[in-house]
Parts: structure tokens; sequence; C-alpha cells
């Protein structure tokens, strides 16, 4: 995770000082093992305020860890961020549900929590089938459909090493927890919610002055067969009047939740009959896959927006007519299990570049008990994300063919 504290040099300039850790790399990643979230905090401003180095923002992107710490240390600094009620309204799953409930019912699903030790059928009171993940996880880690309950029971059978892992992930989110004495359920339990048909859709945007703005409606479209993304498209497909009913659905969310200040991505699944949404969960960050999309369609740029936002600047928002017309977030997957066997030589990349400058790529790498895991959690292996754009469908389309042949990975429809 990262922490991007920026100190304004002029008005024009801006200086960061980045902090945090990497989670997904060794021995970066150890830091997990001690990691405090309130002792982080401390730590930070105590640095700075003993370098008197003036922090005039905060920002991060990090779902994990980054929006919580981000939020306690701007109340601490007195800056702009959305609060950490706000934060935890969003991140924790029930509570979010709750608060639909109450604000919102026709736009929410019907729920359940129970612990990850739940041993009896008759303590997780919603019917099966069901779609379940952790109160509090990120990258749809734990997430899926489960069948019956000896599913639940398959899906929930932890190594030893693996709930330690598991428990060390969600400490800072439980201490935040207790600290505001939020809920009785904490990050050792799941959520089962209602399983919800139709297209899924994400809508980004950020709240200022108590004012909510929405930036775009993005589209997700899934390897078929299953609940993984096969690639994000934006500008949205999807007809005006469903359009309509995904910004209102947006809208009435984040004011349910309280979200007060700051970007914001709302998940949504919109019935294929009727155009009805039901919300599946909110981020209290910016979507930073999605970022060099609106840049390139609609020459708007997130990362200068959080950091306008972090700033206590209302961002002014111009769409601008752009050579682009449509962008996608390509994802390579795997479901065998297998290690992928090839990743593009600094050859490939260099004509990845020459090929389409503006392409974005970013590739992962498992192996080991770290592939099995992700396996077993999300039922495949993401191994490439790339991004592009063109000025159509059919030349985006043709990109992305000319691009995975480039760099040795295959295409899908």
């Amino acid at each position: 995770m990262q922490f991007h504290k920026a100190a304004m040099l002029s008005e024009h300039d801006v200086r960061f000082f980045h902090e945090g850790f990497d989670l997904f790399s060794f021995p970066s990643n150890a830091n997990l093992l001690v990691f405090d979230i309130f002792k982080f905090v401390e730590k930070l401003i105590e640095k700075y305020r003993c370098q008197r180095i003036h922090i005039d923002a905060v920002v991060s992107t990090h779902e994990q860890f980054g929006a919580l710490v981000s939020s306690l240390i701007a109340a601490r600094l007195s800056l702009p961020s959305a609060s950490i009620t706000a934060i935890m309204n969003a991140q924790h799953k029930s509570i979010a549900r709750e608060l639909l409930q109450k604000n919102a019912p026709d736009i929410n699903v019907a729920y359940t929590t129970f612990p990850y030790t739940v041993r009896q059928e008759i303590d997780v009171a919603l019917p099966f089938p069901f779609y379940t993940k952790p109160v509090k996880a990120a990258f749809s880690v734990l997430a899926r459909k489960v069948d019956d309950f000896a599913d639940l029971r398959q899906h929930l059978n932890f190594r030893p090493w693996e709930m330690f892992i598991i428990k060390r992930l969600v400490r800072p989110f439980n201490d935040v927890v207790e600290l505001l004495q939020a809920s009785d359920v904490n990050g050792h339990f799941m959520i089962g919610e209602e399983i919800i048909s139709g297209f899924q859709v994400n809508v980004d945007g950020f709240v200022v002055n108590n004012q909510i703005y929405l930036l775009g409606i993005i589209d997700a479209v899934m390897y078929p067969g299953t609940d993984a993304f096969l690639r994000w498209e934006y500008p949205s497909r999807l007809p005006p009047e469903w359009q309509k009913n995904i910004r209102e659905a947006a809208t009435r969310t984040i004011t349910a939740l309280s979200y007060d200040h700051g970007l914001f991505n709302v998940e949504i699944r919109v019935c294929t009959h009727s155009g009805q949404c039901k919300v599946i969960e909110v981020n209290p960050r910016l979507a930073s896959q999605f970022s060099d999309m609106y840049d390139a369609v609609d020459g708007i740029n997130l990362h200068q927006i959080a950091l306008q936002l972090a700033l206590d600047e209302t961002p002014q928002i111009e769409k601008r007519v752009m050579p682009d017309k449509v962008a996608t977030s390509f994802i390579y997957r795997r479901f065998d299990g297998r290690i992928q066997p090839h990743f593009p030589s600094p050859a490939q990349i260099k004509a990845l570049q020459a090929f389409d400058e503006k392409a974005c790529l970013v590739t992962y790498v498992r192996k080991g008990n770290e592939l099995e895991r992700e396996m077993r959690w999300l039922k495949s292996y993401r191994y490439a994300c790339l991004n592009m754009a063109a000025a159509s469908e059919e030349a985006l389309t043709e990109k992305y063919k000319q691009a995975s042949k480039i760099l040795g990975f295959p295409t899908h429809p």
C-alpha cells in the first residue's frame, strides 16, 4: 500500500512523500506481521512534525488499508477527507447493507452475516444458493456463489497459515470497528447476499461540499458462465433509460451511506428485463484501473481530481472531445490452475509501446501456494490487465487482437 502525502511547493507544483508497503511482494509484505494501524498513523504524524514538513493533503487509492489510514491521518491534521465513519459505512459490507435497507430498501438485497467458523446451517439465515464474501475484503478475494452449506464450509476451510494471513489482513479494519463501536460484526465475518442477475456496471463519482458528482458508467463483461471479469468497457452501452436508473441508484447509495468527501465507485447490477438496479458494493476511493479510460475518452484525469479533493478544491469537470471514443480494460485469466507459462519479454513490451504508446499493461505473477490460494478463493488466476482505447469498437477489437499477438497472450470474444 502507498499513501501519498503531498506538500505544495507552488500553485502548479506538488511534492509527494510516499509511505506504506507493498502487500504483494516480499520482503515488503512481511510488514503485515507487525502492522498496527494506530501506531502507523502516529509514527507518520510524528515523522513529518519532527522534519518540519507541512502536509497539505493525504491521498491513497488503496482499498485494503489506504482509505482507513488516509482518513485517520487527515482527521489528525485537520485536512480534507472522507470521515472515518463514512469510510466504514462503505467498507463494512454489513453496515452498508443496514444503511441501504433503512434508507433505500428497493436497491438493496436480502443478506445475512456469519463468522468464518460457522458450523451449523441453522446459523446461516439466508436460503441457498447465495453469493458470499468477507465483510471486509478487497480484490474479490473469497467472493463467490455457494450452492449449499457443504459448499460454504468447503469454501471456508482455511489452512492454519491462511487463517493467520486473513486475521492479519483484517486486523486494522477490526481495530477501527472497535474504536468506532460501529458493529458487533467485524472482519472475521462473511456476508451472504441474495444472488442478483443482470448486467454489472461501475459508477464513478465524487462528493465535495455535500454535492454528489457522477463521472461515468463502465460496463463489466464476464468470462462466459462465470463471475470473473473479462473486460470493462467505457462508455456504457446500456440503454439511456437504464443508465438513468443506474445514476439515480448510485446517487441514492452514496446519500444512504452518508459518504461525505472524495472519489468513490459504486458497483451495481441491472436487471435485464426491467432495468431495475441493485447495489453490489461501494468502494470509497479512486478506481485506478479505470483512470486512463476516462482520460482517453473524456480527457478527465481521476488522479488529478483525487488530489484536488484532498486539497479541498472543487474540481471543474469539463469533458473534452477526444480522438478515442471507446476504452476497455482487458483481463487475461487462466481457469486451469496452472502458472502462466509466458510473460512478455522486454522486446515484446517495446513492441507493444511501438504499436500503441498509450497502452497500459500490468502483469501479476503468482506461483506455488499463492497461485493455489488464488485458484481456491477466486476460481481463476488473473495474470495480466491491458488498457487500450480507440476511435471505434471495431478498431479497439482489432487493437486488442494485435496487442495480444504481440504479447503472446490468447484473445477472447
